[in-house]
């Protein structure tokens, strides 16, 4: 029941997807190449496949067929076996020679008959009967043109990208993000024949769309499965809306029912809503040098929470722009590299200080060990000291095939450290810190108005300033860490400023940002009028009054904002480090804000006898492992809060923190804005 058992959960569903691939063509999309690239890496399923004429191919509508010398192909999904996706796995089949088919989805049987609207009363009739299945394996064997070829479908829990032993990801649901106050609006005008909504406390299962239901359906399946891979029997919690509509999904999940009867361990598991608390998601506080190096670097194509390392510094290539995407990026997934996860894994649990210690420690062994003409020097760590040590590997193929992973992490951490975000990134924290004094002492008119001089257009702007993008980054930061607004004349006046103010910065752009395209709905600054860019400000706003609320609804977690006093200044404190200590309170309090959803009739029964009998209600400190999935993202600074104060306040008691994605500053500004967060596209 440790936390290595997310890293076998993950290995396990991909060995049975590496034991069908030898000599195939294989067509994975884009999620389940991340989860591979951090559970197992690229290399494991290239060695399972084991010949050269066979190819790993993105499953996409565009995709090569398989020519006449590839009989086989895989293709391993982690979407729904339906709608689209059923149509690009006609048209490549169409288009191939495959006399054998092997389709992986990371969607279970169960959950495919909950998309074709099968009843749950016929469903659990079919126990042990996967027909979904079944008749895509009839289709199969058609579209390769006899039914006499062999066709496989099965599912494998390929849910987790594991980044740490203490914390793995969701990569198929990162744009899984809570609801705001102005979701309930759009929900309302969806079901105008029925019972309205007044708040987000009113949203359940019933009030959601199908298509965020689906979705939620295929994130319980997954974790069931990872519980039944645990061995142990789940009780569920939740603090939030939709965190409460997940957890009474799992607790009630039919599926599980027979394996929970036999199940001999026990866990909590507890879902919380990111947005309760984005003070965290936006700030800077977090002295960690991953989060930096995530901010700072581009993004790896096709994946949400690794970046492009630039790998030109090791070849003979001038390092000019223009040849930057001759090299294969390096990345921060070292699954295969045991020395250079052990050093991941020390970045993740250090302050920033000691990490760029620890690179340079690494560098300088492994340079020993190659017999490398290493010049030591002391003290500060510097981005040129660390290039000079990489620099020893560029001629040395043997050295560089044995350090790879760990030269991917020292250039990482080398080209982070002298990017000009970073040193933004201490602007940033003594914003923040001035802003917890002002907020304090001041009106939030007033807190605005501090802010109203930084807004500056693309004209006037030095690389010191904020862009447009980082401006709402440090607005989200200032509306998450108030409590509920009071609507007066002055907080009016001084967002009424703010707002035309970005508006004209918006207009101003020579060039917008994806962010800028989608909160304007205008693909190009040329088309942006200043009456457009008005109408997005005052939404923008809007959804920042959301954020400011998104507390209201908490009796006991109303604040993340800690006054100052004659002896500390004001602070901020993490909404997970209040249930984390809530949950481990000496005391064992009920918390008014962490519910406990039933799992049937037994439990609610339990749960009415407590209100007049001595019959203890669940807790979520009654079990040796404690699983807190935070829906929405997580940072890394956060996942290491709670597993350092989970072992400071009950040490012997195992977590993993699980989360739909990891999160960088402007992450959240993205997620906030998505028009699809109630329709999630689910490849169908």
């Amino acid at each position: 029941m440790s936390a290595s058992g997310v890293l076998s959960f993950t290995q396990q569903g991909w060995e049975q997807v590496l034991a069908k691939v030898k000599r195939a063509v294989v067509y994975l999309d884009a999620t389940c190449v991340e989860c591979l690239h951090w559970g197992c890496g690229s290399t494991r399923l290239l060695e399972a496949v084991g010949s050269p004429e066979c190819h790993l191919r993105e499953f996409e509508p565009d995709a090569v067929g398989g020519g006449a010398k590839q009989p086989k192909a895989v293709f391993v999904l982690s979407r729904l076996l339906k709608g689209r996706t059923v149509e690009i796995l006609r048209d490549i089949i169409c288009r191939s020679h495959f006399q054998y088919c092997v389709v992986v989805t990371a969607v279970s049987h169960a959950v495919h008959l909950t998309a074709n609207h099968v009843p749950a009363a016929a469903a659990a009739e079919m126990e042990g009967q996967q027909p979904v299945f079944e008749q895509l394996e009839e289709k199969l064997c058609e579209w390769m043109g006899n039914i006499n070829y062999t066709a496989e479908v099965f599912y494998a829990p390929l849910l987790l990208a594991p980044v740490a032993p203490h914390l793995a990801l969701t990569p198929a649901f990162a744009s899984l993000f809570p609801l705001l106050p102005q979701d309930v609006h759009l929900l309302n005008s969806a079901r105008p024949d029925k019972r309205k909504l007044g708040s987000l406390g009113d949203v359940d299962a019933t009030a959601l769309t199908p298509e965020l239901l689906l979705q939620i359906r295929c994130l319980v399946s997954g974790l069931s499965s990872l519980c039944e891979h645990l061995g142990v029997r789940e009780e569920c919690f939740a603090v939030g809306s939709l965190s409460r509509v997940i957890a009474a999904d799992l607790a009630n999940y039919a599926p599980a029912k027979n394996r929970r009867k036999t199940a001999a361990g026990r866990a909590s598991v507890i879902f919380v809503d990111r947005t309760l608390d984005l003070t965290g998601a936006v700030g800077h506080h977090g002295d960690n040098l991953v989060e930096k190096i995530i901010s700072a670097l581009p993004q790896l194509p096709g994946h949400t929470n690794d970046v492009m390392v630039n790998m030109i510094e090791l070849t003979s290539l001038q390092t000019e722009e223009e040849n930057y995407n001759v090299v294969a990026p390096g990345c921060l997934a070292q699954s295969n590299d045991t020395t250079a996860k052990a050093l991941w894994e020390a970045l993740l649990n250090t302050k920033h200080k000691e990490a760029v210690m620890e690179v340079r420690r690494h560098l300088v062994e492994a340079a020993s060990r190659e017999n490398l003409p290493i010049k030591m020097s002391m003290g500060r760590v510097t981005p040129g000291q660390l290039m000079s040590y990489i620099q020893l590997f560029k001629n040395n193929l043997k050295a560089l095939m044995n350090h790879c992973g760990l030269l991917q992490l020292g250039l990482a951490t080398a080209q982070t450290l002298k990017h000009p975000q970073t040193a933004k990134w201490d602007n940033f924290l003594a914003f923040e810190r001035l802003l917890l004094q002002s907020i304090g002492e001041s009106a939030m008119s007033v807190v605005l108005n501090q802010l109203l001089p930084m807004i500056k257009p693309v004209t006037q702007r030095t690389n010191e300033d904020y862009s447009p993008e980082e401006l709402l980054i440090l607005l989200i930061y200032i509306y998450s860490v108030t409590e509920e607004l009071t609507a007066d004349k002055d907080l009016g006046e001084a967002e009424e400023k703010v707002k035309k103010a970005l508006a004209r910065v918006f207009c101003e752009e020579s060039e917008l940002s994806p962010l800028l395209q989608k909160i304007t709905d205008c693909d190009s600054s040329i088309n942006l009028t200043f009456h457009k860019s008005k109408i997005a400000t005052d939404e923008l706003f809007t959804s920042l009054r959301d954020i400011a609320g998104a507390r209201s609804l908490m009796k006991q977690f109303k604040s993340v904002y800690v006054p100052g006093n004659h002896t500390h200044q004001a602070s901020y404190k993490p909404l997970l480090k209040q249930v984390v200590e809530e949950i481990f309170h000496p005391e064992r309090p009920d918390s008014a804000d962490i519910e406990h959803v039933s799992s049937g009739l037994t439990d609610l029964l339990k749960t009415g006898f407590s209100m007049f009998m001595k019959v203890s209600r669940p807790h979520p400190s009654d079990h040796p492992l404690l699983i807190l999935f935070v829906v929405g993202g997580v940072t890394v600074s956060e996942a290491k809060m709670v597993k350092d104060l989970v072992a400071s306040l009950k040490p012997g008691t195992q977590v993993i923190v699980l989360s739909t994605r990891l999160l960088k500053p402007l992450n959240i500004p993205e997620l906030l804005f998505a028009t699809d967060r109630l329709h999630p596209d689910l490849g169908f």
